[in-house]
This record gives C-alpha cells, structure tokens and sequence, in this order.
C-alpha cells in the first residue's frame, strides 16, 4: 500500500532528472513523464502489486504536451480522494535557467526559435497553476547538482543502501558543446596528440583502433593513464563511505570525437571490478 506519493514538477533545468535519481537511490519507486489523467490507474496498480512497495515519486512537467492541462486537477482529486500525495515543485531564477541552458548547449523544449528566455517565461505561465499547489518547493538556483542531492536526502531520507557499490560514468564529451554540469571529476586531455590533423584519422572516431594506439602511444597518455587510475582509485571507495551511489567521470577534448573517446574507453577498462558505463556524448557532432 502506497504510504507515500511524491508528485514532482518544475521548470526545465531545474534538477528534475537529478532528483529522480537521488529519490530512485532512497528506495522510492519513480515513474517519470506519467500523463496526469493515469495517475490514479497507476496508483491501483501499484496497491494491486504482490510487491510491496510503499513510496512513489512521479514526474510530471510539460513534456505531458496537452495531457498536462489536467495536471492541477488531477493532484487536487488525488488529495480529495485521501491518497498521501505531496507535491514537490523545484525552481529557479531565470538567469540560472538561461545559463545551465547555455552551458549544456541544450534547447529548452519551448524554445522554438532557439530564445531560452521566451521558453522560460512561457513555462513559467504554463506551471503557473500547479506550482501554486506545490506543497513543498525548492528552489535550485544557487544548488548544485551535489548540493540538491542534499537537500532531497535530508528532506525525504537516505539512501536505503549506503554501503552498495558506487556506479560509474565515463562520459566523453567536448568543450566545443559545453562542459557536462553534472560531472562530479573532470580531466581535460586536450593537451595529447589530436588524431584530428591526421588525414587517414579525422574521419573515424576514438573507438576506432589506429585513432586509440595515436592517442595512447605517447608517453603523457600513458603516464595520464597511470595518475588517472592512481586518483580515481583513492577517490571511489571515498565517494562510497561518503554515501554517494553514482558517479560521473568526464573526460573532454575539443571536439568529443578522438581523445576524449579512446580514454574514456582505456579508463573504464581498469575498473571493470566495480559497476560502470560508458557514455560518449558528443562523438557524432561535428
């Protein structure tokens, strides 16, 4: 029986998808972008569950499309109806929205001709109604990713197994399309050889086996190697007493496509002992 269901909204780029993880981390059952008008179906089916689970995060924002003008509505009923429904609303200032947009060089979803600021203020007449419903709000504008983590575990509780295995993320990426803002370790290597000025190596990228031995085979690659491995060991098992359960390490080089992918790729395979992914986020740009 659900003893605890969080609705959670807010403006995009407000630390929504960071929330989810962190709620994910806490033991609550998370479903993200549920069109309002199912959310009691989906409640049923939960209580219904031979599972038991008792806590229940759902994000819901304007990515609903039309299904969100039912939104208020829809938390107002669950209330009424006697269901422990909570909404959380994070926030945040237009200057910090407009930066984290510019940052990560990514469109806001109601930035048709590419304005962040229009979007922003379209959005915010859009939640207007629901933020007002909001039982709980936060406000991100001054919280980084580590901090807002924070603020959700001291609001709605630790996570259920600190002493699990950290997750890794090697992500490739490059400067030329903004930093990642939710690296927790970042390595800039745009001081090793490009493959880029090689003709026969511009074209491929750095899973490719002749651009990974160019980037390897010098000897700053190889000690950046080493020193890599040394510090990352010493700062893993650290981040776990500490309580953290996921980890972004980002490696960048200009582009995203040769240096940063092939070490990336030669980091996550010393630490195949402990949960990792890879991702390469920019290795099909430019």
């Amino acid at each position: 029986m659900i003893k605890h269901l969080l609705i959670l909204s807010g403006f995009s780029g407000s630390g929504k998808s960071t929330a989810v993880k962190v709620l994910e981390d806490i033991g609550y059952f998370c479903v993200d972008n549920l069109p309002p008008t199912l959310i009691p179906t989906f409640i049923e089916l939960l209580s219904s569950s031979a599972e038991n689970i008792t806590k229940a995060a759902l994000v819901i924002d304007i990515r609903e499309g039309i299904f969100f003008e039912n939104a208020a509505a829809t938390v107002k009923e669950l209330k009424q109806r006697g269901y422990p429904t909570e909404l959380l609303f994070l926030e945040a200032s237009d200057e910090a929205l407009v930066k984290r947009y510019k940052e990560t060089r990514r469109k806001h979803p109601l930035a048709y001709d590419g304005n962040v600021l229009e979007g922003v203020s379209k959005e915010r007449k859009l939640l207007s109604e629901i933020r007002e419903l909001a039982d709980r709000t936060i406000d991100t504008s001054l919280l980084n990713v580590h901090q807002l983590k924070e603020v959700i575990q001291d609001t709605f509780g630790k996570p259920v197994s600190p002493t699990e295995k950290v997750s890794v993320t090697f992500l490739s990426f490059g400067y030329k399309y903004g930093s990642p803002y939710d690296a927790d370790v970042v390595f800039d290597v745009r001081f090793l050889p490009n493959p880029y000025f090689i003709d026969e190596l511009k074209d491929l990228s750095g899973g490719n086996e002749k651009v990974r031995n160019f980037v390897l085979q010098s000897e700053d690659a190889k000690e950046f190697i080493e020193k890599a491995v040394d510090m990352l060991s010493f700062l893993i098992p650290r981040y776990e007493k500490e309580g953290k359960t996921y980890l972004t390490v980002a490696i960048g080089c200009t582009g995203g496509k040769h240096r940063s992918v092939a070490i990336v790729e030669e980091l996550a395979g010393h630490f195949k002992h402990i949960p990792i992914s890879v991702q390469h986020r920019d290795i099909n740009k430019g």
